[in-house]
């Protein structure tokens, strides 16, 4: 395999990635990695990952890391930024675990302002116990639980992450969504968002991925269902004024 492309923060000796062919997951870590190696910040940063499949980047890079139960990433990062401060501390995670399960961290990090980075990677499904219906899955989507289609009805719209906590968080945080779509963006999102948490403010970054296996869909379909999701969930910056940037 050739080293020579990969960031100076990846952990080669994991590499290939157990991450899915075509998993929006690999696109999103490969311009974290590169941010992490460009501004030099390996040595100063916890990566917090979540249960799903953002669990797979236990060893993704060669950066202090840590996996805490479903949820529960927020919690543990906003708790090793408060006892050392000088940390970078970066919570990854899924959908799932993002808007159900932990909702409320996510919710009260955004509120107190904590200074840390947080990223969710949304392909509308619980991708890693085999693609059921989440709570940003939208009305008519099919998933392996919604075979006729996500009902509005019972189940509701799909729920809009950045969109929600920008209503609570404090003005001063930084908050968007990007797209695998547009890695470039990513990698430019990234840098905003620790730069904002190093400034002492809460930063959180949507992304919208795609997921080929739970999908069932292959490479240029994969992209032209991501069209559709990304007409449902805007790409924004959001600033204090409430409008795009």
């Amino acid at each position: 395999m050739d080293y020579k492309t990969m960031p100076d923060s990846y952990k080669k000796s994991s590499k290939p990635h157990f991450f899915c062919p075509g998993c929006g997951h690999a696109i999103t870590l490969k311009q974290l990695g590169d941010v992490v190696s460009e501004l030099g910040i390996a040595k100063k940063m916890v990566f917090g990952i979540d249960i799903g499949c953002s669990l797979l980047a236990w060893d993704f890079f060669d950066i202090d890391t840590i996996q805490a139960h479903h949820g529960r990433s927020i919690p543990v990062v906003v708790g090793i930024k408060k006892v050392a401060p000088k940390k970078i501390a970066l919570a990854y995670m899924g959908d799932g675990g993002a808007y159900a399960i932990g909702l409320q961290s996510l919710i009260h990090a955004a509120y107190r302002n904590d200074p840390i980075i947080a990223i969710v990677i949304n392909n509308t499904n619980y991708a890693m116990t085999g693609g059921q219906m989440a709570p940003t899955t939208f009305p008519g989507e099919i998933t392996s639980t919604s075979a006729f289609g996500k009902r509005d009805q019972g189940f509701g719209n799909h729920f809009l992450g950045p969109e929600t906590i920008f209503s609570i968080a404090d003005k001063k945080a930084y908050i968007a969504r990007v797209s695998v779509s547009n890695p470039r963006n990513i990698k430019e999102t990234f840098k905003k968002a620790i730069s904002k948490a190093e400034s002492g403010n809460f930063a959180f970054v949507e992304v919208l991925s795609i997921c080929p296996t739970n999908w069932k869909t292959n490479a240029h379909n994969s992209f032209e269902f991501l069209k559709t999701i990304e007409a449902k969930f805007p790409l924004k910056e959001f600033s204090k004024t409430r409008e795009a940037v």
